[in-house]
């Protein structure tokens, strides 16, 4: 193949493989629906980009062209019928990721929350000790602005997907499994589905498996050699001691494991969800062979990832961090880390639903989990690849929300609101297209706190 064209190119994990296959020197090119600072960062990089559904753009040398697509593309899209009716070589973005791993040492991360953060950091460890590995990430790594890393040394790190049971096409030498939520039910239909998903890729770990404490995976599961850890319980294999925190958040703590104390660990990123993102990705480097000193002074200058528990703004009296939670489990993390590092100030959270189907199936964890903020700016649902459904909109959490104060507002309406509400502490959540006020909810804020 001379020409690797990818539909639905602007998605994460998307883009990833195709700034490697371009990197490789392969004619990359692809569509996206909207631009984006990542589609604009692929086309600087010489990867054309185009945003709507046109087979003009596709390659006409079938023989030498691979399509690559995301599940979250719809079936019925011009350019996706288009190529499967004419013969193209077509694969989905899963397979591709497992193409690129086969025969190479892979450290891959699984879980319904917390694996970008953990991945980016495992890269950053084996990059930063000096190790290098190549890495396929599901966020912008704050330390290298990208989510691809290259290198030559046969290591390769890998969010392992369980959308659509992507992870299924990898079979790693080392994992960790971090969640096991109930989630993406559109694809699984039920809780035991996600978990049987789960031990299906455990069964696909050939080393180490390190599984968060009180998940249901054990060694029926898997060959590998299982390994526990947790942020607070002892019991675990890899756990914390000796926590302590300062005024700003960050977390110093000693990691307790089966290759010996590594001690006074300082997360470079607040919250203690980071605290247990560093046990995880501790644990993956410790078994690989990284040594405890330079696993500490990797975890100590970790910057963090673009949209994970991101810091915007934060000055006396108005602190702002965005973050991709989508999910009501995540959302309580965030929110209880936001109470930690800012005690007995005013929360206000804005939220955009992502998918008509998972409102609809967690309407009411959702409305819990929103609860605990002291106003609640709801914003309409991002429907990415999904029809409307009936009935289902941001409303059936809405009116199950007790937080002392609560609006309902259209995206459009947003800005014009922000500026006239005053804010204290400020936290987005979204996995849509929320992304975009992050730069203008920062710049008003700078400004109203210049005067």
């Amino acid at each position: 193949m001379k020409n690797i064209y990818f539909i639905g190119i602007g998605g994460i994990g998307m883009s990833a493989i195709a700034r490697y296959y371009k990197r490789k020197g392969y004619s990359v090119s692809g569509y996206d629906k909207t631009p984006s600072e990542l589609t604009h960062a692929l086309e600087s990089e010489g990867i054309a980009v185009h945003y709507e559904d046109n087979t003009d753009f596709i390659p006409k040398d079938v023989e030498n062209t691979l399509v690559v697509w995301t599940p979250a593309i719809p079936k019925d899209m011009g350019e996706l019928i288009y190529v499967n009716e004419r013969g193209y070589k077509v694969v989905k973005r899963s397979r591709m990721l497992g193409e690129i791993s086969e025969g190479q040492r892979c450290l891959a991360v699984a879980g319904t929350h917390g694996k970008t953060t953990t991945s980016t950091l495992v890269a950053h460890i084996l990059n930063d000790s000096g190790e290098g590995c190549s890495a396929f990430l599901g966020g912008i790594s704050k330390n290298y602005d990208s989510n691809l890393l290259v290198s030559e040394n046969g290591t390769i790190v890998a969010e392992a997907d369980e959308f659509d049971r992507s992870f299924l096409q990898l079979h790693p030498e080392t994992a960790v499994i971090t969640a096991m939520d109930a989630d993406h039910l559109d694809i699984y239909g039920t809780l035991e589905s996600v978990h049987q998903a789960f031990r299906d890729f455990a069964a696909q770990v050939s080393g180490n498996l390190i599984v968060k404490a009180g998940l249901p995976v054990d060694a029926s599961h898997t060959k590998a050699r299982i390994y526990t850890y947790s942020y607070n319980e002892p019991r675990a294999d890899f756990h914390a001691e000796n926590l302590s925190v300062d005024g700003c958040g960050y977390f110093s703590f000693d990691i307790v494991s089966p290759f010996g104390r590594i001690e006074a660990v300082r997360c470079g990123v607040p919250g203690w969800v980071n605290v247990e993102n560093s046990i995880a990705a501790a644990a993956i480097c410790l078994c690989y062979g990284i040594a405890g000193e330079k696993v500490k002074a990797a975890i100590g200058c970790f910057s963090g990832v673009k949209r994970r528990f991101d810091i915007q703004f934060n000055a006396p009296g108005c602190s702002y961090i965005d973050d991709y939670a989508h999910h009501p489990n995540e959302i309580s993390s965030a929110i209880s880390s936001m109470r930690d590092i800012f005690p007995g100030r005013r929360l206000t959270a804005i939220f955009q639903p992502h998918l008509y189907t998972r409102t609809r199936d967690f309407a009411g964890e959702f409305a819990e989990a929103l609860s605990k903020v002291d106003k609640l700016i709801l914003l309409d649902i991002y429907p990415a690849r999904e029809e409307p459904i009936p009935g289902i909109s941001s409303e059936i959490i809405f009116k199950d929300v007790t937080a002392p104060e609560k609006v309902l507002l259209r995206k459009e309406e947003l800005m014009d609101y922000l500026g006239k509400e005053p804010i204290d502490t400020l936290i987005s959540f979204g996995a849509g297209n929320i992304d975009r006020f992050i730069g203008p909810i920062t710049e008003m804020l700078k400004k109203r706190n210049s005067r």
